[in-house]
Parts: C-alpha cells; structure tokens; sequence
C-alpha cells in the first residue's frame, strides 16, 4: 500500500523518469483533467483598447458570453504579451461594478438618471450642431473664416491613420471645428 502510494508521488516519478519535473510526471489525476477556460469558445482577434501601441489580444466567447481575453503570440507588436493594463481587458468588460447604461446629470440637478443610448447620441447631437450654429464665423474682418472655437476634438490613442483622417475631414469640413488633437500625442 505504502509502496504504490510513493510510487504515485509525483518526486517519486521525477526521480524514477530522470525528468525536469514539468511534464506528465508532475500531475495528478485531477490536473491531468483540467482544461483551458476558452475550451471550445469561439476567438476573435482584436486591439487592446488602452493606448497607442495597438497590441494584438485574442478574445474567447461561448454562447455569446465573454470567456477570456489573452494576448495574440501572431501579433508582431507585442507577439502575445500584454501591459497590466492590457491584461486587465477581460475584468473590464466583466466586472459586476461595470455600469452598463448612459447616466446624465441635468444642469443643477443633484441626482443622475439613466437614459437609452439613443436618446443620449440625440442630446450630444443636437448640443454639438446648437454650439455650432451659435459660435460659427463666417468671416472676420472682410476675411472668409468659416470656423468656431466654441468646442473641440480630442481622439483616443487607439485610432489609426484613417479614422483619425475621417474625424479630422467631418469635424473641420463638416462642422468648421479647428480645435483638433489626438490623445497619442499627449
């Protein structure tokens, strides 16, 4: 008894097989049955969303849950390591403290309500075009301006060259906005 029982320690089986103690001999019956948390989920490649290095993750889901999110070993930025911020991905989309709906507080009001995202796009939408039509020059001095300085744009690092092309054309053509920057440069 007390012989098959050493004979199950996993030194016991390091020593006997001459290995390095990380391979087969090293795990029980219970290790051995253990399996990845993203077995059988469905993966998506993706962008770690935090700044402008642009490191490759992998985002696991099953049945239309989030499982996991790792880093991409194929990306050639960051060939599958992640910042702590970057690893962190997975606990902010899932932490249970995560608000999900728009909040707003009116002017002067003290408590904070919720609104549907729809109607929260329309007020930034409606409140974008009355600064603009309050604030827009048209010239200044006899010269043609066509512009406001009443309101600004600043992007996020995670942007590439062509959405960050596109918000500069609709926001200066568009909207006559010349007060444009973007967080990667800060």
């Amino acid at each position: 008894m007390l012989k098959s029982l050493l004979a199950n320690w996993p030194l016991i089986r390091q020593i006997r097989n001459g290995s390095d103690g990380t391979g087969a001999e090293a795990m029980s019956q219970r290790t051995r049955e253990l399996r990845p948390k993203f077995e059988d989920a469905q993966v998506a490649r993706s962008i770690c969303p935090y700044c402008g290095v642009g490191c490759g993750q992998l985002v696991y889901h099953k049945e239309g849950k989030l499982v996991s999110i790792e880093g991409d070993p194929q990306s050639p930025i960051s060939r599958g390591h992640l910042c702590p911020k970057g690893a962190d991905t997975y606990e902010l989309h899932t932490h249970p403290g995560r608000l999900q709906k728009v909040k707003y507080r009116a002017p002067y009001a003290r408590e904070w309500q919720e609104l549907d995202l729809e109607t929260a796009m329309d007020m930034v939408a409606d409140r974008a075009w009355a600064t603009r039509e309050r604030t827009f020059q048209e010239t200044r001095e006899g010269q043609v301006l066509m512009q406001t300085t009443a309101m600004a744009h600043l992007g996020g690092a995670t942007l590439d060259i062509e959405e960050n092309y596109l918000i500069k054309k609709l926001f200066t053509a568009g909207m006559g906005m010349v007060c444009i920057s973007n967080q990667a440069r800060i």
